[in-house]
């Protein structure tokens, strides 16, 4: 890569105006000008103006549905960087697992189309304890016993097949500093998660909330003890 490509693009993620407007995009939901405005506190104008810079660098993408457009991240991996950049800025206070935030974004919350925060975090390293996934440089590979476990949540490897997308990815959690699983089956984990009411989202926030039912299932079938 040019250094100057690399050089215009981390000026795109880090301006502060289009910093907050990334990050509230991590929630991995599409959003107008106008909500964008109003959540990163932004002139329409300015947001507009953001977003156009945005688009032109491949950061975001639009959707046009009737009058409205809707913006979100162009790829997975911008939801990555800024996840990423976001672990960075939080070194110097970020949470260990052994006392582990008991409720909010940093116990368990959505990173853009996965699992995050704590929860997310012991899931993953459970999955690998049990032998379920083998962390391999960046990426897990999922064991036969993986896929057993997965068929529990109606997962199964054969509707991977024809996927472009890569299958698992290590993503690097802001507040854990750890990894959790993502890629494409990190995000079909949890939407059967949320299918089958295990876990429910906070409206209009990242925070996710574990069931009752939620917990007693992946006590049962992890051994996780979570609230």
């Amino acid at each position: 890569m040019e250094s100057n490509h690399f050089i215009s693009v981390t000026s795109l993620l880090c301006e502060p105006s289009r910093a907050k407007i990334l990050w509230n995009l991590l929630d991995g939901r599409a959003y107008t000008a106008s909500e964008l405005a109003l959540t990163a506190d932004l002139s329409a104008s300015s947001v507009s103006n953001h977003l156009s810079k945005l688009l032109k660098g491949n950061i975001v993408k639009v959707d046009v549905q009737g009058r409205h457009r809707y913006f979100s991240f162009a790829n997975a991996e911008v939801a990555y960087v800024v996840e990423s950049l976001a672990s960075l800025a939080n070194k110097s206070s970020a949470t260990t697992l052994d006392e582990p935030p008991k409720i909010g974004v940093r116990y368990c919350r959505t990173c853009y189309d996965h699992l995050a925060g704590y929860v997310g975090v012991k899931m993953t390293d459970t999955l690998v304890e049990r032998g379920f996934l083998i962390p391999s440089e960046n990426i897990y590979s999922v064991t036969e016993t993986g896929w057993k476990w997965l068929s529990l949540l109606d997962i199964s490897k054969v509707s991977f097949v024809e996927s472009r997308r890569p299958l698992t990815r290590q993503c690097l959690d802001w507040s854990e500093r750890r990894v959790h699983l993502a890629g494409h089956l990190g995000a079909v984990l949890l939407e059967k998660m949320l299918q089958k009411n295990w876990l429910k989202k906070v409206e209009f926030s990242r925070e996710v909330i574990i069931t009752s039912k939620g917990s007693k299932n992946l006590y049962n079938s992890l051994g996780v003890l979570l609230k």
